[in-house]
């Protein structure tokens, strides 16, 4: 009997199953700082108190993002210890502001369970919740992950999991308490463009790139408690079907994010998270490009929303937007197909 935990295999969720998630995280202004020397963010929103005061907030919110992979990195060392891959997201919903000093808290439920026909592997889903230190829940959102078995022999019980949405509707979009676009200053934020200015199906190149080193992935994925060995683990992953340590497909997405400033800048606020796929793996020393596409917009009456798909692609120019061959597949460039609304001022 051992007193370590090795992580759950897939015969050890069943459906219903509620899991309270360890070590509880104060965020700070040092998470903030290390974030934008991680990812090069630049959103004036969460880089200055006085511009998100000018907003109608207290100060500089957490980015939500951050907040995600904090959130989701809580639940690794009960869902994802021993995954093969993330494979995709969905309902996210981010219900409540988090500020420096707040202090998070996850729990998940187990809403589906599919074993894979190898007999090695089973798809589990979960919806995991975030909560704030006065129990407040500040985001929540669907996942569903590959997970090895224990024993191939072992007997499980398919539970079909619940069909996600396929995305979040403007009406259930929540705007932060107090959040006022008429002290926002276009110049200081970096770019002109307001919700007025984007048409759906217009599709933007975010034009920069930026290779993912080593030790940066590491070191970020580190900062959100992510424990997962794929990421980690060098000798364990030379027998895997890459031979290598993949980035987490957090990092791609906040990367892919910065970039996306350069076209996005008023873009900030992430709302929700529609889905998102990590389609093709990530490896250090690959370079991200990105581009977007306007999907939908939907007036919020104090501010506008607009509804983006993200693609992050790799060593390779996002001109010419890169996606989907011609049978529907996505192409083997592309590591990241990501469906989000984000809060942007109107004129």
């Amino acid at each position: 009997m051992t007193k370590s935990h090795p992580g759950h295999f897939f015969e050890d969720f069943a459906p219903g199953q509620t899991i309270a998630h360890a070590t509880p995280r104060t965020v700070t202004e040092a998470d903030v700082a290390l974030t934008i020397a991680l990812t090069g963010s630049r959103y004036a929103l969460f880089s200055a108190d006085s511009f998100a005061q000018n907003c109608g907030l207290p100060g500089a919110p957490i980015d939500p993002l951050l907040v995600f992979h904090i959130v989701f990195g809580k639940s690794v060392p009960d869902i994802s210890l021993n995954a093969v891959a993330n494979l995709g997201y969905a309902e996210g919903r981010f219900l409540t502001p988090v500020y420096p000093g707040d202090t998070l808290n996850a729990v998940s439920e187990v809403i589906g369970l599919k074993a894979n026909s190898s007999g090695k592997t089973g798809v589990v889903t979960v919806r995991t919740t975030g909560f704030n230190q006065d129990d407040e829940a500040v985001l929540s959102f669907v996942r569903w992950v590959m997970v090895n078995k224990r024993d191939p022999g072992a007997v499980t019980t398919d539970a079909p999991p619940i069909t996600p949405a396929p995305f979040v509707k403007g009406a259930e979009l929540l705007l932060p308490p107090g959040l006022d676009f008429e002290g926002y200053d276009l110049q200081l934020a970096g770019a002109p463009h307001t919700f007025e200015d984007y048409a759906v199906g217009e599709k933007i190149d975010h034009i920069d790139g930026m290779t993912v080193e080593e030790a940066e992935h590491q070191l970020a994925t580190r900062l959100y408690q992510n424990t997962a060995r794929v990421h980690f683990d060098a000798l364990a992953q030379k027998d895997s079907r890459f031979g290598k340590r993949l980035i987490y497909g957090g990092v791609t997405i906040s990367i892919a994010r910065a970039l996306a400033f350069n076209g996005l800048a008023n873009a900030q606020l992430m709302l929700a998270i529609n889905g998102g796929r990590h389609v093709n793996p990530l490896f250090a020393g690959d370079t991200l490009y990105a581009w977007s596409e306007v999907l939908a917009k939907e007036d919020l009456g104090s501010a506008g929303a607009l509804r983006l798909r993200l693609v992050a692609v790799k060593n390779r120019s996002a001109a010419g937007f890169p996606f989907k061959t011609e049978p529907g597949e996505y192409e083997p460039d592309v590591v990241l197909d990501f469906d989000y609304w984000a809060a942007i001022p109107k004129r």
